[in-house]
């Protein structure tokens, strides 16, 4: 080997090196300095009461006849209210099929919102084959009342729009009848461009076990580890910078771990929830999530049940998504 292919050999390999660490920072965000903040405590026996009441007292949540998704609804309009947001309804029809999404606001009326968001329906029919949908995603409604209590206790600097979607689960997944999509289109109608928006898709489901994280692709595991320990912040390839001021605010809220990836939409579950609405009209959006069916062996499952979900961890969940209205 001559010593000019050496050299060769040297910078190809340095060439490859730099790729690969670039693609690392790019996907997985390593090395973001927690943003130190005070959240104040979230009841875990609430967030609690809050998926009980969904998944066992309103269940089945799903549209029709002999689906609870109304009051559903009702249950969660009242919460909001209580918090004292200023509530409002908006209608989804598809078909023959009415129903409404949710929405309380906090903060100054003018502005840009940060939206944060969650689905209150569940996976199935109203022919019995319905599943709790404790971790999916009474879950995510659980924590978005509570978010709701604590911006109603102490409103934020800046709007703030929570929203309760309905219809996110098939047959409405990937459609113009998306609760999450009828939304997107009014802010656009309205001229009310996001700052950012927070869908909060199943948040419940934690696990210290080896081998209790998969991942859609080999590999992962050596980035993210193999326990199903932390909460993931989920972004599209382009807005790295953007999940890494979310993931530094949630890390320095409390000591749950917390992960991050952004990736092209190909990736097996980087777009399933209500977020994908916001990113068809090229809004800046997030997931927060338990990673769902990489992590949740009960996904879409009758086991799909409030006693299987980690409260303590859910609050702080939270706590971490409350540190990111004060500080975006």
């Amino acid at each position: 080997m001559t010593r000019g292919f050496r050299i060769a050999w040297v910078g190809l390999l340095a060439a490859v090196l730099a790729v690969l660490i670039a693609a690392w920072i790019t996907v997985a965000q390593p090395w973001v300095v927690p943003l130190a903040t005070h959240p104040p405590e979230v009841d875990a026996e609430r967030l609690k009461a809050h998926v009980r009441r969904l998944s066992v007292d309103l269940h089945p949540r799903v549209a029709g006849p002999s689906g609870r998704l109304e009051a559903a609804a009702d249950y969660v309009a009242g919460v909001l209210r209580e918090s004292g947001g200023a509530v409002s309804m908006q209608r989804v029809s598809v078909g023959k099929v009415r129903q409404r999404n949710l929405i309380a606001r906090f903060g100054p009326a003018d502005g840009e919102p940060l939206v944060i968001g969650s689905h209150y329906d569940a996976h199935g029919g109203d022919d019995g084959d319905a599943t709790p949908g404790a971790d999916d995603n009474a879950s995510g409604v659980a924590g978005l009342l509570e978010l709701a209590r604590l911006l109603g206790r102490d409103p934020p600097p800046r709007p703030v729009e929570l929203v309760a979607y309905t219809l996110e689960e098939p047959p409405y997944f990937r459609t113009a009848g998306m609760g999450s999509a009828v939304h997107a289109q009014s802010l656009r109608a309205g001229g009310r461009e996001p700052r950012l928006m927070l869908a909060l898709e199943m948040i419940g489901t934690f696990s210290d076990q080896p081998g209790s994280q998969r991942y859609p692709v080999p590999g992962l595991s050596a980035l993210y580890g193999d326990r199903g320990d932390f909460i993931a912040v989920v972004g599209r390839l382009e807005r790295f910078g953007l999940t890494r001021q979310v993931k530094a605010v949630m890390a320095g809220a409390t000591d749950l771990r917390v992960q991050s990836i952004n990736a092209p939409t190909g990736l097996d579950g980087i777009d399933f929830s209500d977020h994908l609405s916001y990113w068809a009209l090229g809004m800046p959006a997030l997931m927060v999530t338990d990673t769902a069916f990489l992590r949740n062996d009960h996904y879409h499952q009758p086991g799909d049940r409030w006693e299987t979900l980690d409260y303590r961890r859910m609050a702080q969940v939270v706590q971490g998504v409350w540190a990111v209205t004060r500080a975006l």
